[in-house]
C-alpha cells in the first residue's frame, strides 16, 4: 500500500520541486517503487523528470476531469527510475472547470485509489498556493513534507501552511498530518539561518528532519538537463543529503507505520 506524501508550502521559491524531483529519484534508487505527480500547471517536476511537457497526449489534467486514467497518462522517468504523471499548463485551466464538479477537491484521490498497490511512495508536487488544485493533493495525501529555507519570512509562511492543512485534516481528510519540516537551501555561514533551524526544532521538535539540504549549484543545474539532481553529479553534497534525506524518510514510514 503506497504512502501518498504532499510536497508543500504556500511560499513560492522554496524548493518544493527540487525536493520532489530527487525524493522520488533517491527513493528509486533505494528501490522503492515511486511514482511522482505533478499537480503545478509550470511542469517543472515533468521537465525536470526528462519529460516534455509540450509534446503530452494526456496528462494529470485528463485524470482529474475524468477523461483518462493514470495508468494511460504516466511516463517513466528513464533518468530518475521513478513514474511521473506529467503536467502541463492546461492544468492552469483546470482550477474554473473542476469548480461545477461534485466532490471535486477528492478527484485526484479517487484516480489514485486505483494505484496504491503498484507503489511504496507517492509524491505530489503541489503549486505555491492554497488552490483547488494544492487541496486535491492534500485530500489524497497520508501527510505533508514542508520543505522550508531557514529566513524569517519562511516563518510566516509556515504558520499559514500549518493552519491550511489543520483545516483540510478537520475537515476533508482526517489521515493528513505533517510528516516532518526540511531545511533547504541552507547555509550554515549565516548566522540567521542557524538561529531559525533552532527555533524550528525547539517548536516542533521531532518532525523537523534530521537531514538538511546544503545550497548547491549543481541542484540548481540538473533540471535544465531534464535530470535529477542525484543522477546529474551523484557526488555533490545536495545530492548525498538528498539519498540520507530518503534514507530517513524510509526509517520514518516504517517507524509511523509500526506504531
Amino acid at each position: 500500500m503506497a504512502q501518498v506524501f504532499c510536497i508543500a508550502n504556500q511560499k513560492g521559491g522554496v524548493g518544493k520541486t527540487t525536493t520532489a524531483i530527487n525524493l522520488a529519484a533517491s527513493l528509486s534508487s533505494l528501490n522503492q517503487r515511486v511514482l511522482l505527480i505533478d499537480l503545478d500547471p509550470q511542469g517543472n517536476a515533468t521537465m525536470g523528470s526528462g519529460v516534455d511537457k509540450h509534446q503530452l497526449k494526456s496528462s494529470v489534467y485528463q485524470v482529474l476531469i475524468g477523461l483518462e486514467d493514470i495508468k494511460n497518462s504516466k511516463f517513466h522517468s528513464k533518468s530518475g527510475g521513478y513514474d511521473v504523471l506529467p503536467a502541463n499548463r492546461n492544468l492552469a485551466g483546470a482550477e474554473i472547470e473542476l469548480v461545477d464538479f461534485d466532490h471535486r477537491e477528492s478527484l485526484l484521490r479517487n484516480a489514485l485509489s486505483k494505484e496504491h498497490e503498484n507503489y511504496d511512495f507517492v509524491l505530489i508536487d503541489c503549486p505555491p498556493a492554497l488552490s483547488l488544485l494544492t487541496l486535491n493533493g492534500l485530500c489524497a495525501a497520508n501527510g505533508v513534507i514542508v520543505p522550508m529555507q531557514c529566513e524569517y519570512f519562511a516563518l510566516e509562511g509556515l504558520s499559514d501552511l500549518v493552519n491550511s492543512i489543520k483545516q483540510v485534516h478537520a475537515n476533508l481528510n482526517s489521515d493528513l498530518k505533517i510528516i516532518g519540516l526540511l531545511r533547504v537551501m541552507f547555509d550554515p555561514r549565516t548566522a540567521l539561518q542557524q538561529q531559525v533551524s533552532e527555533q524550528l526544532i525547539n517548536h516542533f521538535g521531532d518532525k523537523v528532519f534530521k537531514t538538511i539540504i546544503p545550497r548547491n549549484v549543481r541542484l540548481a543545474e540538473a533540471p535544465s538537463y531534464g535530470l535529477p539532481g542525484v543522477v546529474y553529479d551523484k557526488a555533490s553534497r545536495g545530492a548525498k543529503a538528498y539519498i540520507d534525506f530518503a534514507a530517513e524518510m524510509i526509517e520514518r514510514t516504517k517507524k509511523t507505520h509500526n506504531d
